[in-house]
């Protein structure tokens, strides 16, 4: 609805209000901010129509630009270099406010927030609040029902002398209530105040004409049908709304207010129809609190067998493991009476030495003879020491895990909704998450409920947290660094729910995402690279040149390493960025450098000389670092031929075969400045692969290097603003 549309709507409301045929109390829910869910105070119409409070235009932005500067510096921990714009140090009021403050100036994103009415992005443009209108007709309702509301307090005189006197009219042109007397006082007859308009008490004081928020001294006289909103006449002769078609405010008035105004005797006269409606919701209400309560009782029910099946298991198993402890502990008791016997003066050996006291010799051997297999057989015992039984309870460990996951996977009958597939392929994390997943029966799918939750290394049980989706992607963000993460979706289909999909666990990187893109300037090498127009994929490829000088190469030629470093250098804090190697690669060098390195490497190009020549040429598979210091101001891995080479330091025993990885689909390189260290990370399962000391008294940058042919393509950084931009396509 327009500007004019939506003011000539709450003029008829007024009109219907006077005529005493709607009550102030039944549109409350009309005079609502959605933002702070109170009474409109001083609302103004955003560009998609929607009124919001001026504060919570105000507080909204502040929000939104506090968090942009917070991603900001999360992203380079208020170090990089990337944060060429020194921080903006004026009230953050006075810019949103200021006429002229344009989208790409210091924070471009603060003019661009979500309407709470629609939950649609809504842009300011560059006049920000300045550019919107207020509506004064929205204002006045709400005035009226705040007076309706508080009928018993007076609006008392504001020009009286103390005790005030009870207003009783309020002057529009001079924006005051005065009493009686006063009134008379400060509008005496035959003056030009005498002339002011006067209602009766109130707080709203509204201007007699509406002006042009661009043109300030310009009244509003025109409508625009194409953006639907009130302008001026130098907004048609040479500002935004030269080229579109306008008409006149009073034809806009006449036609806007007919269609309204046929709307709302339209509801009036199907006032039956819509009573009969709202008792049939009233039974739907009923109905489904029933049922509600019913699947509740039925649920409870289903999960009670569920108990007593556990319960019973769980009886039988602890019956069974208190019989074999018994059993066992018998076993034990009895040979540790036997061996008690063998003590001195204590059973077995306290009796054989009375035998031996009998001096009768017959009676002796009677007796001796069976004493002493069973003293021989107890000193067997000695020197074969074996427990009567088994101390472990190995056998009797529960195995509930294929029941765990049929637990975890219980939910509602999926009455045809086929379970969503989450794409292992597709889905992505940095310093968010971009989940996608695959639904056959996704036009039968009213949404989906993605749901994710950090895994703890306490194998604490931490809930779910869920997000209605209306396609079949989503970015989930603020997530930790350096954390598992497990998704899984359910499709809905009314109320009806798929069981969940299978769990994906992603592992985030251990640093935020450091965002650079190839330098096209410093060191680049046209002849042997190929830079894409978005700078973030480059190429190796043969020279011409090489070609023609072919026929004069008798020996051995080799080419020297073509280097290419990011934009964009740090000087402190933790960063994070991955990249990926093309198959058909030969040979690729990628890590970090410091500035001084690189100026050192990129000022003393080599044409044709040996790979064995310079250090850090590659070759033997980065075996050259065995004569570097344990710390040094770069360092480069050596990837090619499908392979990812662990280079060898001075300290390492690794056999070449073990320093022989295959390469990895995306390999992602963690640099903590500030410690002086360097990871080289497997993408696919966040492993780290090799890490080293590095010199970092220098700014570093992201280098990498190509020898023969090669592709070496960064990996985009996933936010949600692609996102949206992919699902608006």
């Amino acid at each position: 609805m327009s500007e004019s549309g939506e003011i000539s709507e709450f003029g008829y409301i007024m009109e219907l209000l006077a005529k005493g045929k709607v009550t102030i109390k039944n549109i409350e829910r009309e005079l609502i901010c959605p933002a702070c869910k109170e009474l409109f105070t001083h609302p103004l119409i955003l560009p998609c129509q929607h009124s919001i409070c001026h504060k919570c235009v105000k507080e909204l932005l502040l929000t939104l630009d506090d968090s942009f500067n917070d991603v900001g510096s999360d992203n380079s921990n208020q170090s990089s270099p990337r944060l060429r714009l020194p921080s903006p140090s004026m009230d953050k009021i006075d810019r949103i406010n200021r006429p002229g403050w344009k989208r790409n100036s210091l924070t471009p994103r603060t003019t661009i927030f979500p309407c709470p009415g629609c939950e649609h992005d809504v842009d300011l443009g560059e006049r920000g609040i300045n550019g919107l209108f207020r509506n004064f007709t929205l204002e006045t309702i709400v005035e009226r029902y705040r007076q309706a509301a508080r009928a018993a307090t007076a609006i008392m005189c504001d020009l009286c002398k103390p005790p005030p006197q009870e207003s009783t009219k309020s002057c529009m042109d001079c924006s005051a209530s005065y009493c009686n007397e006063c009134f008379k006082i400060y509008h005496p007859w035959g003056t030009v105040k005498a002339q002011h308009e006067y209602v009766g008490p109130t707080t709203n004081f509204r201007p007699k004409i509406l002006m042009c928020p661009e043109h300030e001294t310009e009244r509003i006289n025109m409508y625009c049908e194409l953006c639907r909103r009130p302008v001026c006449h130098l907004c048609k002769l040479g500002g935004n709304h030269s080229n579109h078609r306008v008409t006149t405010m009073s034809s806009a008035y006449k036609t806007l207010k007919e269609k309204l105004s046929k709307d709302i005797d339209y509801l009036i006269g199907k006032e039956s129809q819509v009573k009969s409606q709202i008792s049939e919701l009233n039974l739907l209400m009923k109905e489904t609190e029933c049922n509600g309560e019913r699947a509740k009782e039925e649920a409870i029910t289903h999960f009670e067998k569920l108990f007593e099946i556990l319960e019973e298991r769980k009886s039988s198993v602890l019956k069974a493991i208190d019989a074999s402890k018994k059993l066992r502990l018998d076993k034990f008791q009895t040979q540790m009476e036997e061996y008690q016997g063998l003590l001195e003066n204590n059973g077995l050996v306290g009796y054989a030495q009375e035998v031996l006291k009998e001096t009768d010799q017959s009676c002796f051997v009677q007796t001796a003879k069976q004493l002493h297999l069973r003293i021989q057989k107890a000193t067997e015992s000695l020197k074969s020491f074996r427990p009567a039984a088994q101390t472990s309870f190995e056998d009797y460990v529960v195995n509930t895990s294929k029941q765990t996951e049929l637990l975890g996977e219980l939910s509602f009958f999926s009455n045809g909704i086929d379970v969503p597939e989450i794409n292992e392929e597709q889905s992505k994390v940095y310093n968010n998450a971009l989940i996608n997943w695959y639904h056959p029966e996704k036009d039968k799918a009213d949404s989906y409920v993605l749901e994710y939750r950090k895994m703890n290394r306490d194998d604490e049980i931490l809930s779910w947290n869920e997000i209605e989706v209306h396609g079949t992607s989503k970015v989930v963000s603020e997530l930790e660094s350096n954390c598992n993460y497990a998704f899984r979706v359910r499709a809905y289909k009314g109320s009806i729910c798929s069981p969940c999909s299978r769990e994906l666990i992603l592992h985030t990187p251990p640093a935020p995402v450091f965002s650079f893109l190839f330098d096209e300037k410093c060191g680049y090498n046209n002849e042997h690279l190929l830079l894409n127009l978005k700078r973030d994929r480059v190429e190796s490829r043969a020279g011409f040149s090489l070609l023609l000088a072919a026929e004069r190469i008798q020996v051995g030629y080799y080419t020297s390493l073509d280097y290419i470093i990011g934009d964009v250098g740090i000087t402190k804090g933790k960063h994070f960025w991955a990249f990926r190697v093309e198959p058909y690669s030969y040979l690729v060098k990628a890590g970090v450098a410091s500035s001084d390195k690189l100026q050192e490497w990129l000022r003393s190009p080599r044409d044709a000389v040996s790979p064995r020549y310079e250090q850090d040429s590659g070759h033997d598979s980065g075996s050259e670092d065995t004569c570097f210091d344990s710390s040094q101001p770069f360092t480069l891995v050596t990837i090619g031929m499908k392979k990812f080479f662990i280079p060898k330091s001075p300290t390492s025993s690794n056999e070449p075969e073990n320093r022989v990885l295959p390469m990895p689909t995306s390999i992602g390189i963690f640099l903590d400045y500030d410690k002086g260290k360097v990871s080289f990370y497997d993408m696919d399962h966040m492993k780290c692969l090799y890490e080293r000391q590095v010199d970092c008294s220098h700014t570093m940058y992201p280098a990498f290097a190509l020898m023969g042919s090669g592709g070496i393509q960064l990996e985009e950084p996933i936010t949600a603003k692609y996102l949206e931009y992919q699902e608006d396509i």
